[in-house]
């Protein structure tokens, strides 16, 4: 009997641990993933999205605690060439309110932390779909600290060395800002050469129509005037 009880026992733990690894697991499975990028000091990307007439598309980005997070947009083409922009922060407070223009951005020097969405509103343009560039950055400037108390450790004099690191840093995502702006500028000159390019021929196209049309009626009337009916009749 007494050795029925410990098996008994046995049988009943061995089932309870089972239990607790399978809670477990579901557990960690239902935990939300973190971004590949969320170790690293700096993440720029840059995308370019078209937007239906009469839609709102919505994008979110992950900011780790103490970043620096900056968006831009800018309407490469399409209709009158401005859209609404409004960004809202991980608590889902609007920080940037809707405005109709061509052109936006925002930074937040010091993030709490979280997901930021970026949207982008066509509502009012009714016909026309837009082309939109998206630029964001996402700035970790205290990574450059870690990594010196790390050099540190190897007891090595690095006393300029945070802040130089910092300035470079912040140098860096300047220029990306600037080829970000400069890319753009090109891409809407390429833009506008295309469509221009489109218009030109479709109205050279149209006016070769109108002359010949207007030559061949010309032409029609023309020998229309000479043309002589024969109304004599041979008489016996």
């Amino acid at each position: 009997m007494h050795s029925s009880a410990t098996w008994h026992k046995l049988f009943f733990g061995i089932i309870l641990i089972v239990l607790v690894n399978i809670v477990t697991n579901q557990v960690v499975s239902q935990e939300v993933p973190k971004p590949w990028y969320e170790n690293l000091p700096a993440v720029a990307m840059d995308y370019k999205v078209h937007i239906d007439a009469g839609k709102e598309d919505c994008y979110h980005q992950y900011v780790q605690p103490g970043a620096t997070f900056y968006v831009s947009f800018s309407v490469v083409r399409g209709g009158d060439g401005m859209a609404g922009f409004a960004v809202r922060n991980p608590s889902g407070a609007i920080v940037k309110p809707y405005q109709w223009q061509a052109t936006a951005d925002y930074t937040d020097q010091v993030s709490p932390g979280g997901y930021y969405s970026v949207c982008i509103d066509n509502q009012f343009s009714r016909f026309a779909g837009k082309l939109v560039n998206i630029y964001i950055t996402v700035v970790k400037y205290d990574a450059w600290d870690k990594y010196a108390k790390e050099i540190e450790a190897l007891q090595l004099n690095m006393e300029n060395f945070t802040s130089t690191i910092g300035t470079v840093e912040r140098n860096i995502n300047d220029m990306l800002a600037y080829q970000y702006h400069s890319r753009n500028r090109e891409a809407r000159d390429y833009a506008l050469v295309l469509d221009n390019n489109s218009y030109i021929q479709t109205f050279s196209i149209c006016q070769i129509l109108v002359i010949v049309i207007t030559c061949s009626v010309q032409v029609f009337f023309v020998r229309k005037l000479f043309n002589v009916k024969d109304n004599s009749r041979s008489r016996i």
